[in-house]
C-alpha cells in the first residue's frame, strides 16, 4: 500500500521534473546570453523550444505512476541539448567559445547511451521512454544541421538531413500506414549515430568544408536508404492489424 507522501510524490511527477528542467535552462541561457551579449532572438527561440519540449513530456508521459530513472537522465540530457541547439544559430558568433560549445556538444552525444543504461539496470524500461530518447536525439540533429549551416560549412541541403524525421512524422498524419511502430534496427541506430558523428566532426573549427560537404552528404545517402527501407516495410505491411 503506498503511503500518503509516496502517492503525492507520484501525483506530482513529471511536473517537479520539468520545472526543475525548466529553471536549468533559464539559468543556462540567461548566463550564455549575457556573456555572448545574444539578442533577445536567442531568449525567444529558448523559451519557446523549451514550453514546446516540457508540453510536448507532459502530455505523453505516463500518469499515476514515477517518472523514473531513466527518464530523468534522459531529461537531464535535454536540458543541456535544447540549450546547446538553441546557441546553434549563433555559433559564428561564438569565436573562442566554439571549441567548449562543440565539446558540450560531444558530452551531450556520450550521455546518450546512460539513460538506456539506467532503464536496463533498474528494469524501468517503457516506451515513452524509448520515444523521449528518440525525439531528442531528432532535435540535437536538426540543431547541429543548423550550426553546420550557420557555420558555412554547408548549404541549406543539410538541413534535409534533421528535417527528414520530422516530414516522416508529419506524413503519418496524412498516411495512416506510416505511423504504425517500426521494430527494433540496428541500421536505424548506426544511421543515427554516424549523423551525430558526421555533424560533431562538421561544427569543429579545424574541419574544412570541402570534407564536411563530403562526410554530410554520405550521411544523407545513408539517411535516406534508412527511410525508403522503412517506408517499404512499412508498406508491404500496412494491412496487418
Amino acid at each position: 500500500m503506498h503511503s500518503p507522501v509516496s502517492t503525492f510524490a507520484v501525483l506530482q511527477s513529471p511536473l517537479r521534473e520539468l520545472v526543475v528542467a525548466g529553471i536549468a535552462i533559464a539559468l543556462l541561457a540567461a548566463g550564455s546570453g549575457s556573456l555572448l551579449d545574444l539578442s533577445h532572438k536567442f531568449y525567444s527561440l529558448t523559451g519557446v523550444i523549451a514550453l514546446i519540449s516540457g508540453g510536448l513530456i507532459w502530455r505523453s508521459a505516463p500518469t499515476g505512476r514515477d517518472f523514473g530513472a531513466a527518464n530523468r537522465v534522459t531529461l537531464g540530457r535535454g536540458v543541456l541539448v535544447i540549450w546547446l541547439v538553441c546557441l546553434a544559430p549563433w555559433a559564428p558568433v561564438l569565436g573562442n567559445w566554439l571549441w567548449p560549445w562543440a565539446l558540450l556538444c560531444l558530452l551531450a552525444l556520450l550521455l546518450d547511451g546512460v539513460d538506456g543504461w539506467v532503464a536496463r539496470a533498474t528494469g524501468t524500461r517503457t516506451a515513452f521512454g524509448a520515444r523521449f530518447d528518440m525525439e531528442l536525439d531528432a532535435l540535437f540533429i536538426l540543431g547541429l544541421c543548423v550550426a553546420v549551416l550557420a557555420l558555412d560549412k554547408a548549404g541549406a541541403w543539410v538541413l534535409a538531413v534533421g528535417l527528414m524525421r520530422y516530414l516522416f512524422v508529419a506524413a503519418g498524419w496524412l498516411w495512416r500506414w506510416m505511423d504504425k511502430p517500426l521494430p527494433e534496427s540496428f541500421r536505424r541506430k548506426t544511421v543515427c549515430v554516424w549523423q551525430l558523428v558526421t555533424l560533431m566532426v562538421a561544427i569543429l573549427p579545424i574541419t574544412p568544408a570541402l570534407f564536411a560537404n563530403i562526410t554530410l552528404a554520405t550521411a544523407l545517402a545513408l539517411l535516406s536508404y534508412s527511410f525508403i527501407t522503412d517506408l517499404l516495410y512499412l508498406y508491404q505491411t500496412r494491412r496487418a492489424p
